[in-house]
């Protein structure tokens, strides 16, 4: 019988520690655009808003990534201060700031279009499985997130 408790059998565990080698792997890719990996999500949601015509609020981003706001406001402040990205106030309400990218933010995405490409370089797995893997764990998220939502409010 397997023990349910031992570490090899979590499920949260493999995750982890993929998430970490992950991250690691991206971490010297990102270094050359002087990003931190955090930081290169937010700007993934900004590009892909901006090719659209959309103006993102913080609020959407939050959403988006699923950070709460005292994690993203450090986060967007030090990509302002690298003049990556604009924060404004709404004029109507000042509660809600939009983001916009700076043309230097903009400039940014062609170099970060290399490393989707440069990070399976040399990775001997098949594209087709990483993309089965992609949508069995946004299956498995959106049923955790329903179920969090029930939970919620019972």
């Amino acid at each position: 019988m397997n023990d349910l408790l031992a570490l090899d059998n979590q499920i949260c565990f493999s995750l982890y520690a993929a998430n970490r080698a992950i991250t690691a792997r991206y971490r010297p890719l990102l270094a050359e655009l002087e990003l931190t990996y955090p930081q290169y999500l937010v700007m993934l949601v900004l590009w892909e808003r901006a090719g659209a015509g959309q103006a993102t609020r913080v609020s959407d981003l939050g959403a988006r990534l699923r950070l709460d706001s005292g994690t993203l406001t450090p986060l967007l402040k030090r990509l302002a201060l690298r003049g990556l990205v604009r924060r404004d106030r709404s004029v109507e309400d000042e509660r809600v700031v939009t983001l916009s990218l700076t043309p230097q933010g903009e400039e940014l995405r062609e170099l970060a279009a290399l490393i989707p490409q440069k990070l399976l370089c040399g990775l001997d797995v098949a594209p087709e499985r990483l993309l089965a893997l992609r949508n069995e764990l946004n299956s498995v998220l959106r049923v955790i997130e329903v179920q969090a939502g029930k939970e919620s409010n019972a």
